[in-house]
C-alpha cells in the first residue's frame, strides 16, 4: 500500500462558520473597492473625450497673418488699461469692487461692466484644451493660455455628464436637462430650458456658446420669483446652493453689453450672497437676462494677468473645467 500523507495534528480544519465570515469579508472588500473605484472614476480620474485645437499655437505654427490677426494687433496697440479698466477700439471693461453691510453681514463682490463692438471677443475655453470629465486647471491658467484680458469661471461642465454644451460654435454634449444660457453671434444672450429648444435650433439661430448650470436669475427683464427648489444635478456630495455662498453670474444689459459679477464668501469680510440677492444685484445693474454660474470655491475673476477677488477666502484658486473670457481680434 502506498503511504498516505499524514495529517498535521496541529492544523485544524476551517470551520463552516469561519469560512462563511471569510467569504463575507472578501465580498465586502471587493464591494467597497468597486464603489471607491467607481467614485474615483466618476469624480477624480480624467476622461478626455475631445482634444480642442489650440488656436494660438496653430497661428504661431502656420505664421497666420490674416485680417483678424492684423486687427488684433492694431486693437491692442490702441488699448489703454490700468488695474480696473481696459479700453480699445473693440471693447471697454470697467471693474468695481463693492462692499455692503458690516460685521458678519458684510458682502464683498466685484462687478465688471463690459461693452463690445464684436460679439466674437467673448469666448469660452476649456481646461487643458480638452473636453471631458475631471479635467481642471485654475481660471487664471486657462485665461493666460488664451491671452485673455478678462475671465471668469464657467459652469464646470466637467463635473456632470449631462446638459447641452456648445463651445465656440461646436456642440460637444447634447443631453437636455435643465435651464441654461445661450450666447449668440449678434451679442444677444438668452436664458432657456434645454428640453424646450434643441441644440440644432440654437446653432441655426447663431448660438456660439451655451452654459448649463443655473438657475436663471432674470428672464425677459424680470427676476425669477422662486429660488427655493433649485436643483442643478444629482452628483454625490452636492450641497445646497440656496444659502449665502460665493457666486459667479453673467447678465446682459443689451446686445454686446454685459455685466459679470463675482461674489466672495465663506470668509470674515464677506458672507456670500443668496440667489435672490444676486438676482437683485443683477436687476440693479440693468440686466434684462441674468444667469447663475458655478460658485463656491470656483468663483474667480481674472483681469490683466491677476486674480481680482479672493477665491476660497485665502487667495487660492480651485481648478475648474472651463472659463468665459474676453480677448481681442477673434472676428472672422
Amino acid at each position: 500500500m502506498r503511504n498516505q500523507p499524514r495529517k498535521d495534528p496541529n492544523k485544524r480544519p476551517i470551520s463552516p462558520r469561519k469560512r462563511r465570515w471569510l467569504i463575507i469579508t472578501l465580498v465586502i472588500v471587493l464591494a467597497v473597492g468597486g464603489i471607491l473605484y467607481s467614485l474615483a472614476d466618476r469624480y477624480l480620474i480624467r476622461h478626455v473625450q475631445v482634444v480642442v485645437a489650440d488656436e494660438n499655437t496653430a497661428k504661431a505654427a502656420t505664421g497666420n497673418t490674416n485680417d483678424s490677426t492684423s486687427t488684433s494687433t492694431a486693437a491692442t496697440e490702441n488699448a489703454t488699461s490700468d488695474d480696473w479698466n481696459y479700453s480699445s477700439d473693440d471693447m471697454k471693461v470697467n471693474i468695481e469692487k463693492v462692499q455692503t453691510g458690516s460685521g458678519s453681514d458684510q458682502i464683498t463682490y466685484y462687478v465688471a461692466d463690459v461693452q463690445l463692438t464684436d460679439a466674437s471677443s467673448l469666448r469660452t475655453a476649456l481646461a487643458d484644451n480638452s473636453f471631458g470629465t475631471n479635467i481642471t486647471e485654475n481660471t487664471s491658467e486657462i485665461a493666460a493660455a488664451n491671452n485673455a484680458i478678462f475671465a471668469i469661471n464657467g459652469d464646470y461642465y466637467g463635473f456632470r455628464d449631462d446638459g447641452v454644451i456648445i463651445r465656440n460654435g461646436t456642440l460637444y454634449r447634447d443631453s437636455p436637462t435643465r435651464d441654461a444660457l445661450a450666447l449668440f453671434n449678434d451679442g444677444m444672450m438668452k436664458t432657456y430650458n434645454e428640453n424646450e429648444i434643441s441644440s440644432s435650433e440654437l446653432l441655426a439661430e447663431g448660438a456660439t456658446n451655451t452654459l448649463s448650470f443655473g438657475p436663471i436669475l432674470i428672464q425677459d427683464g424680470e427676476i425669477v420669483s422662486d429660488f427655493s427648489s433649485v436643483k442643478i444635478d444629482n452628483n454625490f456630495g452636492n450641497r445646497s446652493i440656496q444659502d449665502a455662498n460665493p457666486r459667479t453670474g453673467i447678465g446682459m444689459i443689451a446686445p454686446n453689453h454685459y455685466v459679470f459679477v463675482v461674489v466672495d464668501g465663506r470668509q470674515d469680510d464677506s458672507r456670500g450672497m443668496t440667489l435672490a440677492e444676486l438676482a437683485d444685484v443683477m436687476k440693479g445693474l440693468g440686466a434684462t437676462e441674468a444667469y447663475n454660474l458655478d460658485g463656491g470655491g470656483s468663483s474667480t475673476m481674472y483681469f490683466m494677468g491677476r486674480v481680482v477677488n479672493n477665491p476660497l477666502g485665502r487667495n487660492q484658486e480651485r481648478g475648474v473645467s472651463d472659463i468665459l473670457y474676453l480677448t481681442e481680434g477673434q472676428g472672422s
